[in-house]
């Protein structure tokens, strides 16, 4: 049985109101098409659905039956109307991110308080992973989009934005710091006699350097791996080795002498900060006004510094 759901919302309000006229008004509508649409709905349904009387209208048992489930079905369309209209003007709604924890330090962090400052009803899920890892989750629907670090795997199922770029460099402890004042800059075969500390194999940074050292003639070998970006720089200060760190991160230690930098014969190839996300998948408003909102931000904010 298929019944114009035009039906049950005027036996809505003519249950709820019980009064045609009443009814009528709230609708917008003239008394005479709210009674020829009742007759039409009590026709196709097989009963009376209302007792008429000098008062008003009363519900029948079939009518009492029908608005209990009426009124619940009207109620949470109401409650759906209002949570996308909350939604469309970003007063409410939940956006999931992935993020490697580079991105996240040197782009994202900024542009996540800023955001929430402008949409404070706004939910903002935070997932940090490695790039691999985040780019697995937003091919599986687990999250909205990705900010991490190139490089990535080319894939034509994502659509990806260079958001800034940045570069590394190589950095040392106190134990090293004559590696810093030599005249000379090192070639990378130079320099694998000393530790490394750097992420795992696992890790699209490690593939970065693999194929960096690889293309020099060296080989890359780490002798202390560490399990975020953020802890190569405080192993290199507590001297377990050399590492390297986006110059950002590494400013504030220059500074205060807590490590020092190694010159390079061969500069370490700039890196980039992106945006992906699923071509094949429309975002949510929520999440398609993050995405904007970090498009027209790109490059006019600081960047996050270790603290």
């Amino acid at each position: 049985m298929t019944i114009n759901y035009e039906y049950y919302r005027t036996f809505y309000y003519v249950a709820r109101y019980g009064s045609f006229t009443k009814a009528a008004e709230a609708l917008f509508a003239n008394q005479p098409n709210i009674t020829r649409t009742i007759n039409k709905l009590e026709e196709s349904l097989g009963c009376r659905l209302f007792e008429r009387g000098h008062r008003g209208v009363t519900l029948t048992p079939e009518g009492e039956l029908l608005f209990s489930h009426v009124s619940i079905a009207h109620e949470q369309l109401q409650l759906a109307e209002r949570e996308l209209s909350d939604a469309a003007s970003l007063n409410t709604g939940t956006v999931t991110i992935g993020t490697s924890e580079t991105a996240l330090n040197l782009f994202l962090l900024e542009r996540l308080r800023e955001f929430r400052r402008l949409h404070p009803g706004m939910r903002l899920r935070i997932l940090n992973h490695v790039t691999p890892q985040t780019v697995t989750a937003l091919k599986q629907g687990q999250i909205d989009f990705s900010v991490v670090t190139t490089p990535v795997a080319e894939d034509s199922s994502l659509s990806i934005t260079t958001m800034m770029k940045f570069q590394e460099l190589l950095v040392c402890g106190s134990d090293y710091e004559e590696l810093a004042h030599s005249k000379t800059p090192f070639t990378l075969r130079e320099i694998e006699r000393y530790p490394l500390v750097m992420l795992g194999r696992n890790t699209m940074t490690y593939n970065f350097y693999n194929e960096w050292y690889r293309s020099h003639g060296a080989d890359l070998e780490i002798d202390t791996e560490a399990a975020t970006a953020d802890h190569v720089l405080s192993m290199v200060e507590h001297n377990l080795g050399l590492g390297f760190v986006p110059r950002q991160w590494a400013e504030s230690s220059l500074r205060t002498g807590h490590i020092f930098e190694v010159p390079l014969a061969e500069p370490v190839p700039e890196r980039s900060v992106i945006l992906i996300c699923d071509a094949a998948r429309s975002p949510s408003v929520a999440a398609a006004a993050f995405i904007d909102f970090l498009k027209e931000s790109k490059g006019t904010k600081k960047t996050a510094k270790r603290g």
